[in-house]
């Protein structure tokens, strides 16, 4: 259980580093299209608007920013990047949430399972009691990613 936990880190620590070279190298635009209402200070960008720089206007046909739609705040913003990374991490935020809500549930039907088939074993009752106790950390774990956007924002100031 351990060895698949250190794995799960593992696999967290290398996608941070990836990602981002990942991305650079893919010739990013220079606006994106934001999911979810987000407000940075007195600024708010809606979903489904598109966040841009001042005076890029999106269209299909411009490389720089090929999405269609509104940009928000009207006209653009000069903290379009802002708006970009927090969309940014809800989106990651939302998958891994997805992730581990789907391994609590595996691990807590593991752990019963165990518990029910153990005939009595101290041993493989204690394993099953294991499995729920890491469904239960992974639980808050996905709970606690929630609130990363959250502490973005709030170290970043805004």
């Amino acid at each position: 259980m351990k060895k698949i936990l250190s794995a799960l880190v593992l696999l967290s620590v290398l996608a941070v580093l990836v990602v981002p070279m990942v991305v650079s190298a893919q010739g990013v635009p220079e606006c994106c299209k934001i999911k979810r209402t987000i407000t940075i200070d007195t600024e708010t960008c809606n979903a489904d608007q598109i966040a841009a720089p001042p005076g890029l206007t999106p269209s299909a046909s411009e490389p720089r920013c090929p999405f269609t739609g509104t940009a928000c705040p009207s006209g653009g913003s000069e903290k379009w990047g802002l708006f970009c990374v927090i969309n940014t991490i809800n989106t990651v935020v939302d998958w891994i949430f997805i992730v581990l809500i789907a391994l609590t549930v595996f691990f807590v039907l593991m752990g019963a399972i165990t518990i029910l088939t153990a005939a009595g074993a101290p041993e493989k009752i204690s394993k099953g009691r294991d499995y729920i106790l890491y469904a239960a950390i992974g639980l808050v774990v996905a709970f606690i990613a929630r609130a990363v956007p959250a502490i973005v924002k709030a170290v970043m100031g805004y």
